[in-house]
């Protein structure tokens, strides 16, 4: 999933889009309200595309997690978050079966739920678009190319002189 300018504030309830970067705080709109606001540089301030979770062997990115969600409920809603804590354990654990029982909390797997499902009805949650790896052209041996070769760009001088007093 694309999670670009996607942001979690601590403290804040929901979401937030990255609006602008201000000069002692940033600017951003809550997903639900649409209100704009400014998180100070006091603020913890995650975006979704940073965030991991712990698995037996390595960290998964939140966007492949929401990946795994997707394709397990055919792009439907998950588990409501306010759902019991074992229920929420085995949810996630038929979605991530690796993911670390030790360090990953109940309130993690809520966090993920939510969001998710606020996503979701916002319509927000995009596949990323898999890049094809396409097929190289036979190598050329160097110099037989044909192609002359690019030249670094050369910087112009620029005059800072100022005009004379008289």
């Amino acid at each position: 999933m694309v999670l670009k300018d996607i942001l979690a504030i601590s403290g804040e309830p929901g979401l937030f889009r990255f609006i602008a970067q201000g000069k002692n705080a940033i600017i951003v709109e809550h997903l639900e309200t649409g209100k704009r606001s400014s998180a100070h540089g006091s603020a913890k301030v995650s975006s979704l595309e940073d965030i991991a979770i712990f698995t037996d062997k390595d960290d998964m990115p939140l966007s492949k997690v929401f990946d795994l969600i997707w394709d397990k409920h055919s792009g439907g809603s998950a588990i409501d978050h306010k759902s019991d804590n074992e229920s929420l354990k085995s949810w996630l654990s038929t979605i991530l079966p690796d993911y670390d029982r030790d360090r990953v909390y109940v309130s993690d797997i809520r966090k993920i739920a939510l969001w998710y499902n606020l996503l979701q009805n916002l319509e927000l949650l995009v596949k990323e678009k898999e890049e094809k790896v396409t097929e190289e052209p036979a190598s050329v041996p160097e110099g037989e190319s044909g192609e002359a070769e690019e030249k670094p760009a050369r910087k112009k001088k620029t005059s800072s002189a100022t005009p004379k007093k008289k």
